[in-house]
């Protein structure tokens, strides 16, 4: 299929450089293969230069697993084999393409393995979220709150490669988590379960238990849990294709 210069132009300077980063990072970063054309259609329903960072990631992946697959960033399209859901799909995009269609609150970019979310403020950011428009938001499960990570997409993604994000874990890493984490789909996450009175922010103690689950339901949990501490979560935390067998 012949690319769009319209749609395209610059992108693979703007992906050198992407790339560049990739080969140099300590994240042990693997990017998944896109499918040209539902890629293309991604970033034309993005409504975003494929020079851009987040243009650029799209249209050459579909996604990129950081850390054994600690944390999933969405690519424009899907990874059948990693069932890795497309940037589209997960932000639940309308299935037909609408030029007329724009996501003004934002963006989801990525999911870690515990179900925080990594969310790209629009122009019209959601009532109740932080951040002003163009900033990176992160929903912690472990506080189900929404923090300010003061970085645009760009900066976000140069932090997420430079292999300091394991420290923003900080004691959520438990010993033999590669391993554990290694061993998952990308539509697969753990479940923390802590003792009365602990949290997610002990996830590293011994006092914890761990468990594999679906992302769908680690995250639909999370939205209960809002609602049952009586707050709203405005707009939703992403969705996933239906499971298929655990592996």
């Amino acid at each position: 299929m012949m690319i769009d210069p319209d749609v395209v132009e610059d992108h693979h300077a703007a992906w050198q450089a992407l790339a560049e980063l990739l080969t140099r990072s300590f994240a042990a970063p693997r990017i998944l293969p896109a499918d040209q054309e539902t890629a293309l259609a991604s970033v034309r329903q993005l409504h975003v230069a494929a020079s851009s960072p987040l243009g650029a990631l799209a249209l050459n992946s579909g996604g990129i697993l950081l850390h054994d697959g600690w944390l999933r960033i969405f690519g424009g399209s899907p990874s059948p084999d990693e069932c890795l859901p497309s940037i589209l799909e997960v932000n639940d995009f309308p299935a037909a393409a609408d030029d007329l269609w724009v996501p003004i609150a934002g963006l989801i970019v990525a999911h870690d393995v515990l179900g925080g979310v990594f969310f790209l403020n629009g122009l019209r950011p959601a009532a109740g979220r932080p951040g002003v428009p163009g900033e990176v938001i992160y929903f912690d499960p472990s506080s189900l709150q929404w923090r300010r990570m003061r970085m645009s997409h760009g900066e976000w993604l140069d932090w997420c490669l430079s292999g300091d994000l394991p420290h923003f874990y900080n004691r959520r890493l438990w010993p033999g988590w590669r391993d554990d984490v290694l061993a998952l789909r990308a539509d697969q996450g753990i479940v923390v379960s802590a003792p009365p009175g602990g949290g997610q922010e002990l996830a590293a103690a011994d006092c914890v238990t761990r468990t594999v689950g679906s992302m769908a339901d680690i995250l639909a949990r999370q939205l209960d849990a809002v609602r049952l501490r009586g707050r709203r979560l405005d707009g939703f935390l992403g969705r996933y294709p239906p499971a298929v067998p655990a592996r």
